[in-house]
């Protein structure tokens, strides 16, 4: 019997001893080739003989040190590697143990850049729905994952949701891309007007829309207009790349791709690729200068933050990263994905859309292609697909609610970025049987 609280009672899952490279094993010897790098985090596969290396190199010479008493050697290097590849104006970082904490950190400094610069009254966050920003309750607040937030409604602060960039559910018939981009931006102004132009802290954001309804990219242009009405009105613009950003999508930061820079940007699953747990914000120098002007402290902390072990393994993995060019990998493999996928599954009845970006992409499963029906909730589609797919030796990230919260079904792919492309032929090909079988066992 086990004696852990896992994420379901139900469950009894298999027992992971062993990783190396895209694939892990568990404790009968079975082989599964990880086509999701667990929640879009292990970017540069299992076990790296240097990554492995670096942890065991600092637990040699430091093993922990409280931020109050200390900096760290791995710490400075971090920042300094991170603020070196950042857009333009990002020059500090925070370091804490994921991407819940590293939201929350970012609404927190959001609020006290206003107070220092002598705006108190600045106090509100807009957010999307259909976004997953984490599961404490600042990050829950803002997000807009509606399953996730169900059960602690009365916890929740109040956040003004507005609708997400996503153009296959969200796209008028008759509407253009730009058209659509500029419609769907529109609400974040009208939604601080209402507010009162004076009252809004922040505007956050998925830079690529992750887990909650699957590599979900903006319409062109779309984010251009957020940081204009965000500059409009004086609105800190948060973007959250905790999934898409740190190369996932073919560019270190997914911001880049759509040409603006945010003041605040939060990362953590490809930051450390799952070695050890941490995440981060990298602020302006603008949202810094205030505070440090003014009280000179952020009020905010954690036991673990700048953790020298977790930094060190981050380090190692953003160098990997740099020397192997492993995100010129992900824009390569990415158009061997995509082109597979589409091959695969782009005449396929249940499929009615095939998106991302990088090497990370998605397919949400409809009832009907014409009318984009999705399939009834009780039937739970994804979750059929997971179990077929890991029977198979597949691991894929699947996902329910992707309609309206209860139905709809998608499928998330983000496989590590060391992917080849026998590889990929490989999960594709076991997919489309995991996605055949689910559907017919309720067809």
């Amino acid at each position: 019997m086990s004696h852990v609280l896992g994420r379901s009672t139900r469950l009894e899952l298999p027992l992971a001893v062993r990783g190396e490279g895209l694939y892990l094993y568990d404790s009968t010897g079975k082989r599964y080739i990880d086509a999701s790098g667990g929640a879009a985090v292990s970017c540069l596969g299992h076990g790296h003989p240097e990554v492995r290396q670096a942890i065991k190199d600092q637990l040699d010479k430091l093993d922990y040190v409280h931020t109050s008493f200390f900096t760290s050697e791995p710490q400075e290097a971090l920042a300094t590697a991170l603020v070196a590849k950042a857009p333009a104006g990002l020059t500090r970082a925070y370091f804490v143990s994921g991407g819940s904490e590293a939201v929350e950190s970012a609404l927190k400094l959001a609020r006290q850049y206003h107070l220092e610069a002598g705006r108190p009254e600045r106090r509100h966050i807009v957010s999307r729905w259909f976004s997953f920003h984490g599961n404490t309750l600042g990050a829950l607040s803002a997000g807009g994952n509606i399953a996730r937030r169900r059960v602690y409604a009365p916890f929740l602060f109040e956040a003004r949701h507005i609708s997400p960039c996503f153009a296959y559910r969200g796209r008028r018939e008759d509407e253009s891309e730009a058209a659509y981009g500029e419609r769907v931006a529109g609400e974040l102004e009208a939604a601080i007007l209402e507010l009162g132009p004076d009252s809004v802290a922040a505007f956050i954001a998925e830079t690529v829309v992750g887990a909650t309804i699957g590599a979900v990219p903006p319409v062109p242009g779309y984010f251009k207009r957020i940081r204009e009405i965000c500059d409009r009105y004086g609105v800190l613009l948060i973007l959250d790349e905790v999934m898409c950003g740190m190369g996932r999508t073919g560019t270190l930061y997914a911001c880049e791709q759509e040409g603006i820079v945010p003041d605040i940007v939060v990362m953590a699953k490809g930051l450390g690729a799952g070695y050890q747990p941490i995440g981060a914000m990298l602020i302006a120098e603008r949202v810094y200068e205030p505070i440090a002007a003014g009280s000179g402290a952020f009020m905010h902390g954690h036991t673990y933050m700048g953790h020298p072990v977790a930094c060190a393994a981050a380090l190692a993995v953003q160098q990997v990263m740099e020397r192997d060019d492993l995100v010129a990998n992900v824009r390569r493999q990415g158009k061997t994905l995509e082109a597979a996928l589409i091959e695969r599954f782009g005449n396929h009845r249940h499929i009615g859309d095939i998106r991302g970006r990088g090497l990370f992409w998605a397919l949400e499963l409809v009832e009907e292609r014409a009318t984009k029906a999705p399939f009834a909730a009780e039937l739970a589609l994804h979750a059929r697909v997971k179990r077929q797919a890991m029977a198979r030796g597949l691991l894929c990230y699947p996902m329910g609610g992707t309609v309206d919260g209860k139905a709809g079904d998608h499928v998330l792919l983000a496989p590590p970025f060391i992917v080849k492309e026998p590889e990929i032929a490989e999960i594709v090909a076991l997919l489309g049987e995991a996605v055949d079988a689910a559907i017919g066992e309720v067809n």
